[in-house]
């Protein structure tokens, strides 16, 4: 979008927060870079320059905005609803890959070489993979500076930098001010302030790994569906409901998480309690995604609407995202123990898995009480103790087998035609288990499920073809967002999926 001028101009003079995250204006003047919805007065059309990352920006020699900072922007929608290259690159570095591995590491994952890798992210995104990178670094950095009273030599190493030095360059070359006079610009306590009520920077003192953030979207976002289905499909142990916020465990590079993610008006309020800060930025973007929080729902419902039998769903409340999880091998086990059974029955086989061969993990401000099993972990399991059909327990097997052993490789970077022939490969898996991994663990958004009994169901209701063909060939016409499509005809239903929990 950033190459189309006069739009991107149209979006700032009209302070449009839609286009957040979409492009980035750059200032000659000032040499400053915002946020299409900075709140100052626009510059004028002739000093405005547009880039498609905030790393291009600063590669440029531009400066975050200290009014709009752009760098919390919503990620660019882009990156999860295509499938190419640079897309899957984006979801990797976004995953911290280029800190944890380098760009070769990169490459490999994608199986191309680190000079295509650079080639294509430059021509696309004005930036490298290493400064997208870093461009992460420092927008965590920042985080950890405002949000936390550590050290800022434990600021620098957790937030992936590899001397104090650099930390320092990058945060003043970044925001124009260094960490020191960041953390200064915060508002100070008042005297007379309720003692009862400590800030986010104080609180951290007692438990320096506990982080309280918000996690910005693009309106309007719907939570009904979005958290209820998280919760009435929630694992006992891993997963729960509690004081009006998704709880889970996380399994994470450095070490392990628990996460709370609360439903507000204008941001998802999330509490991290990490056991090493180097996972922060890793755990808010796959909390990120599993929220769907980088969708543009109003390109989605745009195009829905478009459909005189889904228009009335749209209307009636636009913004659905979908569910969508935080570790994709766990989502596909779970797919496998939700074969032809209850929600509660998944639930309770998945329970059990969890108190046999999860990770413990304490959690004292809530019940959750396990990692969800790894892949290594499930392999090395008897199957004849599966409570489960023998077909399925043999379904079960090749799966777990195959992601131990790394010959089913599921991830952000997964090319989603290749990974869903794959799963279709594998023994027991039909279409609507590849499809409901394909749709909730690797972000397809235009995987459907016409075989699904709730699809069939409201399409039956609302005199749309019920057998899966005619319905596949019906819904055609809500591509490429199918996936959101499958979320407003399950909302038809009064399923506790459909319903945010009290």
């Amino acid at each position: 979008m950033h190459t189309d001028t006069e739009r991107c101009v149209r979006a700032v003079q009209s302070k449009d927060a839609r286009f957040d995250g979409w492009f980035f204006t750059a200032v000659t003047t000032t040499r400053i870079y915002c946020r299409p919805s900075c709140p100052v007065v626009p510059p004028k059309p002739e000093n405005m320059t547009f880039y498609p990352s905030a790393a291009a920006c600063q590669q440029a020699g531009f400066r975050a905005c200290k009014r709009c900072r752009p760098d919390t922007s919503p990620g660019s929608p882009e990156w999860n609803q295509r499938a190419d290259l640079v897309a899957r690159a984006m979801r990797l570095i976004g995953d911290g890959i280029v800190d944890r591995e380098g760009v070769p590491g990169l490459a490999a994952r994608l199986g191309y070489s680190t000079r295509q890798i650079e080639r294509q992210l430059l021509a696309e995104l004005g930036a490298g993979p290493l400064a997208l990178a870093r461009a992460q670094r420092a927008q965590t950095a920042r985080l950890l500076v405002e949000t936390t009273a550590l050290p800022m030599a434990e600021i620098a190493f957790a937030a992936g930098f590899a001397s104090i030095r650099t930390f320092n360059d990058t945060v003043r070359e970044v925001f124009a001010l260094s960490p020191s006079e960041l953390r200064d610009r915060l508002p100070k306590p008042r005297a007379d302030a309720d003692p009862g009520r400590t800030s986010t920077v104080s609180a951290a003192v007692s438990t320096p790994a506990a982080l309280n953030l918000r996690l910005p979207f693009r309106a309007p976002l719907n939570p009904d569906n979005l958290f209820g289905h998280l919760a009435a499909t929630a694992v006992p142990g891993v997963e729960e409901w509690r004081d009006g916020a998704y709880r889970r465990t996380l399994r994470l590079p450095y070490g392990h998480g628990i996460v709370a993610l609360t439903p507000k008006p204008d941001h998802i309020a999330c509490r991290l309690t990490l056991s090493d800060l180097r996972d922060l930025p890793v755990a808010i973007s796959r909390c990120r995604r599993m929220l769907d929080l980088d969708a543009d729902p109003v390109a989605v419902d745009e195009l829905l609407r478009t459909d005189p039998v889904l228009a009335p769903l749209v209307a009636k409340a636009p913004g659905r995202r979908v569910p969508r999880t935080v570790d994709e091998a766990e989502f596909a086990v779970r797919a496998v123990l939700g074969q032809q059974v209850s929600t509660a029955a998944a639930r309770t086989h998945a329970a059990r898995l969890v108190t046999a061969y999860g990770d413990p993990v304490d959690d004292p401000e809530g019940g959750l009480s396990h990692l969800f099993p790894t892949p290594q972990a499930l392999a090395a399991l008897d199957p004849d103790s599966l409570a489960m059909p023998r077909t399925r327990r043999i379904t079960f097997t090749n799966l777990v087998d195959q992601l131990a052993d790394g010959t089913l490789h599921l991830g952000v970077e997964s090319d989603w035609p290749q990974a869903r022939a794959r799963l279709l490969a594998l023994p027991g898996f039909g279409p609507w288990t590849a499809d409901v991994i394909a749709m909730r663990a690797l972000g397809d958004p235009d995987a459907f499920l016409p075989t699904d009994l709730g699809i069939r169901r409201a399409a039956q209701e609302l005199g749309l073809p019920s057998t899966p063909a005619a319905l596949t060939a019906r819904a055609a016409e809500w591509r490429p967002w199918r996936a959101y499509a499958v979320q407003y005809l399950w909302a038809t239903d009064s399923h506790p999926i459909n319903f945010l929990p009290v």
